[in-house]
Order: C-alpha cells, then sequence, then structure tokens
C-alpha cells in the first residue's frame, strides 16, 4: 500500500493480496450487489404496492424514481467523503443506513414513508458504491489481481441490475411486497459484522476542509438532467425536459468551475491529468448508453410484442447474463499477457455493436435473436466497462479513490439516462410514424397505449407490434453506428496508455534473472 493512504490491515509485504482480501471482495460484492438490484427490484412489486399504499401517480412514480435520483445526486459527495473519513467508515454507516432504510421500507404504511425509506435507501446505495470500488483500489495493489477483482465487480454489478427484477417477482409471487427489502437485511447485517475484521481502512491523510458548497452544486447539476433524460423517452422532448437539463447544465458548469478555482476541491482537477483517466469516464458513459438504451427495447419486446407475462420476460432476460461472468476475466487475461489495453477495448465495443447490430435484424417473432443480441451487447459491454475501470483505478491515486470511483459511476448514470432519451426517442418517432394514421390517439402514442385498445380496433395490435419492432430496429442501428465510433475513438484514445502498459508489463523479462 502506498504511504499516502492510513490503512488499518495493510496488504501481504509482497503486495499481493491473499486469502483475507479475496475474503473480504467476497464481502464488499453482497452490498454491491444489492445496490444494484435495488434500481429494478421494484419492477413487479408495484402492482402490489398500488394495491395496499394506493399512492397517487405522482407517488408512484416517486416511490420507483427517488431511490436512483438520490443515488445518482450523492454519488460524488460520498465518494470525496469517503476519500476524508475513510471508506471502511462510511461503508458501515452506509451499511447501517442501508439495512434500516429497507426494515422501514418494508414495513410502510403510507406512500409517504415508503419514498422517504427509498430516498434513505439511495443516500445509503451512494455510500457503497465509490467505496466498495475504493476499497479495491487499497487492498489489491498487484495491478494483475486488481484488474480481476475490479472485473468481478463489474459482473456483479451487471447481473445485479437483470437479478433484481427477477427476485421481485419470486418474492411478489409467494410473499407480500415488503419481502423484496427484507432480503437486504440478512447480508448487510453480515457486512457489519465481517467488515471491521477484514476490511482495511484507507483515505487521505491531508485532505484539506470538505468544500461544503460543491454538495448543493453537484446536486443541482445531476438531477435535472437526470430528470429530464429519464422522462423524454415516455413523454418526448417537452419544455419542462428541456429546461430541466439545460439548468442542470448550467450547475454543472457551475460546478466544474468551483472545482477548479476551489483550494480543497470536492473532485480534484489533478484526477483529469492522469493517463487515460479523462478517456476513461467518457468511454464508460457510451457503454453504458448502450446497456440501458437497449434495455429500454428489449423489456417491453419481450412482454408486450412477444405477450409475454412479466415474470416470464424477467426469467428469459436472465439468459444473456450467463455469459458476462466469462467477458471480464477473458479480457482482463489478454491484458496481462501483453495485449494493448486500447484494443481489448475497442474490441469490446465492436462486440457490443455487433449485438445492436443483431438486434436490427429483430421481427415480432424473433425471440432467441433478441436474447443473442442482448447477450452479446452485454458481453461487449461489460468487457469495456472492467478494462476501463481498471485503468481509472489505477491511474488515481489511492487517496483519491472514491472521488474517482464516483465520477466513473456518475458517468455511468449519465450514459444511461441519455441512452434510454437518444434511442428511445429514436424509437418513438419511428413507432410514431409507422402506425396506421387512423389509430386512436392514445395507440399513436405509445405501444402499451395501443395494446390497451387494441380489441375496439381490428389489427391494431398487429400494427403496433410491427411499429414498435420498426422502431427498435432503428434505434439499434443508432446504438451499432455510435458503438462502432466509439471502438475507434478507444483505440486511439487510449492507444499511448496501452502502449507503456505492455510495455511495463514486459520489463521484467528483460532483466536478467
Amino acid at each position: 500500500m502506498t504511504t499516502n493512504a492510513t490503512s488499518t490491515t495493510p496488504p501481504p509485504p509482497s503486495g499481493r493480496a491473499g486469502r483475507r482480501e479475496w475474503t473480504a471482495l467476497g464481502v464488499l460484492m453482497l452490498p454491491l450487489l444489492l445496490v444494484s438490484m435495488d434500481v429494478s427490484v421494484l419492477y413487479f412489486a408495484i402492482p402490489a404496492i398500488s394495491a395496499d399504499l394506493e399512492p397517487s401517480g405522482t407517488q408512484q412514480l416517486w416511490i420507483f424514481d427517488i431511490y436512483a435520483f438520490v443515488l445518482a445526486g450523492l454519488l460524488m459527495t460520498m465518494g470525496s467523503l469517503g476519500d476524508r473519513i475513510g471508506h471502511r467508515r462510511l461503508l458501515l454507516i452506509g451499511a447501517a443506513a442501508f439495512g434500516t432504510a429497507s426494515l422501514v421500507a418494508a414495513y410502510a404504511n403510507s406512500a409517504e414513508m415508503l419514498i422517504a425509506a427509498r430516498a434513505v435507501l439511495g443516500i445509503g446505495g451512494a455510500t457503497l458504491m465509490p467505496s466498495t470500488m475504493a476499497m479495491l483500489r487499497t487492498m489489491f495493489a498487484d495491478p494483475a489481481q486488481r484488474a480481476k477483482a475490479i472485473g468481478l465487480w463489474s459482473g456483479v454489478m451487471t447481473a445485479g441490475i437483470a437479478l433484481g427484477s427477477v427476485m421481485s417477482g419470486v418474492l411478489v409471487e409467494y410473499f407480500w411486497w415488503g419481502s423484496v427489502f427484507l432480503v437486504n437485511l440478512p447480508a448487510m447485517a453480515l457486512l457489519l459484522i465481517l467488515g471491521p475484521m477484514l476490511l482495511p481502512e484507507s483515505r487521505n491523510p491531508a485532505p484539506g476542509r470538505f468544500d461544503r458548497l460543491s454538495v448543493p452544486l453537484s446536486m443541482a447539476a445531476v438531477l435535472p438532467v437526470i430528470y429530464g433524460l429519464k422522462e423524454i423517452p415516455s413523454e418526448g422532448w417537452n419544455v419542462r425536459y428541456v429546461v430541466s437539463i439545460t439548468v442542470g447544465l448550467l450547475f454543472a458548469a457551475l460546478f466544474v468551475h468551483r472545482q477548479r478555482t476551489a483550494a480543497a476541491p470536492m473532485i480534484d482537477p489533478a484526477l483529469f491529468r492522469g493517463r487515460g483517466f479523462a478517456p476513461s469516464v467518457g468511454l464508460n458513459l457510451v457503454s453504458a448508453f448502450g446497456v440501458m438504451g437497449s434495455a429500454y427495447f428489449t423489456t417491453q419486446y419481450l412482454q408486450s410484442v412477444l405477450d409475454k407475462s412479466a415474470l416470464e420476460a424477467a426469467l428469459w432476460a436472465l439468459l444473456p447474463s450467463v455469459p458476462i461472468g466469462a467477458a471480464a476475466p477473458i479480457a482482463t487475461q489478454l491484458v496481462h499477457k501483453g495485449v494493448n489495453r486500447a484494443y481489448v477495448v475497442s474490441a469490446g465495443f465492436a462486440i457490443a455493436a455487433s449485438g445492436f447490430g443483431l438486434l436490427a435484424l429483430a421481427g415480432t417473432d424473433s425471440m432467441v435473436l433478441v436474447l443473442v443480441a442482448c447477450g452479446v451487447l452485454a458481453v461487449g459491454c461489460v468487457v469495456v466497462m472492467s478494462q476501463i475501470m481498471d485503468l481509472a483505478m489505477g491511474t488515481a491515486p489511492v487517496e483519491r479513490a472514491g472521488a474517482a470511483s464516483s465520477l466513473m459511476e456518475t458517468g455511468a448514470e449519465f450514459g444511461g439516462a441519455l441512452g434510454m432519451a437518444v434511442l428511445g426517442s429514436i424509437g418513438t418517432a419511428i413507432y410514431r410514424h409507422e402506425i396506421p394514421a387512423s389509430a386512436p390517439d392514445v395507440a399513436r402514442e405509445t405501444l402499451g397505449g395501443a395494446l390497451a385498445v387494441a380489441d375496439q380496433v381490428p389489427g391494431l395490435a398487429t400494427a403496433a407490434r410491427e411499429a414498435f419492432t420498426s422502431g427498435m430496429q432503428g434505434a439499434a442501428i443508432a446504438g451499432a453506428v455510435l458503438l462502432a465510433g466509439a471502438a475507434v475513438l478507444a483505440a486511439v484514445a487510449l492507444r499511448r496508455v496501452g502502449m507503456r502498459e505492455v510495455t511495463e508489463a514486459r520489463e521484467p523479462e528483460k532483466v536478467p534473472a
């Protein structure tokens, strides 16, 4: 471990992590899995919650969205705070808050109470995500071991989102809706017990004063943009959402100015001078764009085009996640055998682009093709995310690991929202162009609206499904072009960084024994 960070549990003298560190990694995967699952865990619980708590339409939206909004808005704050007070301490505080909020959410007796509990869950999630990655940076000083650990982190993160919806469906089927929150309690209790024994503490020994003004500025920059981007796919480019995004971008400019001029900024601009860090943030954003942009269509395709039940669709959607587990380790092995990381990342984008290409070939009865396309796309994006995250965290100083991790994760949140907004808008525009002009107004808005009134208009269901599929094809072509461009950009932007890594990896072979 470097001397820039303090630690109560130093790594082995050899610099390589041992059994203790790998066991600690397993403990860290628990909160990460649950935080990622909570993004999608309400997919099947919302109908039961609506029947029990009778929320208004606005309250129902907030029950679903407040978690992601608070999580995205506080990531940078919590990453920087962890660098100051210690990542283990913040992780344990977050675990306690997450567990307590889960218990409150499970037994909430009003919509307001559930919204408040979901907001606290978002706060807890914002402490857990950057803390887990920052602690990986501390525990795994050896580059090869760190790359493997980050590959596992990326796989668990991606799998958790897919698993959350399925677990929600199963639990609601056999228990009551509150059970989707109670599953968090054993894992958080285990973390609180084992964390102090296994996890090292690390912090910046000279962080300076915490820049409190940056907290509201960062939230004012992130939340309006995320809100606007999330609403555009379903509501269109409404003036309200355009204004929301514009306001967020103005606050983002103020936030950047604050970081460049403050004596002790929340996000040290020096991070972006590290080799490959700035391109990593951008490429990670593009990767999340692909993942979430495709998910916007494939979930609707399985349910509304193929007419699968929600639980059936979620179970089928698990299949593309099967090859994800091998993607990151294979990519890591290639890099550590001397393949330029730039080419591995570029290949990941090319694979993901081919997944979009397959999706563009889907018809209204192409479940196998769509699932294969999703699997190919997911494999490519996980290759990219694991390598980009490893590069960024290897570049960042240990004492700034929390801030670096939070930047990467905030970029991913932006990328996901942007993917749904851009590709969703393309698909919606094509759908509205393809749907018959004689269709009712509600049918011209969305596929769900068309299916709701399909009994009243002969042939409407078939026409709406074909129009939606055409929209998905058009969005997939746009996604393929974007990711193909990212493949070229990655090869150019990271080539020098990757060449240096290959040289460093081969250097010991040139030294006589």
